[in-house]
């Protein structure tokens, strides 16, 4: 059988709108990758046309 090797820590990617993490093994020992995005939208509030 092949030995499997220590997990090793990644750091943290940081792009301009998104961070990406490295997650805990599972109980199998897949390690997954966690992703959050950052808003790069405003939403404006809705104002009523003005009438003619």
């Amino acid at each position: 059988m092949s030995e499997q090797k220590p997990i090793t820590d990644v750091p943290d990617g940081h792009t301009r709108f998104v961070t990406t993490r490295q997650m805990k093994p599972n109980e199998k020992g897949f390690v997954g990758y966690e992703t959050v995005w950052e808003s790069f939208q405003k939403e404006a509030e809705y104002e009523t046309p003005k009438k003619p």
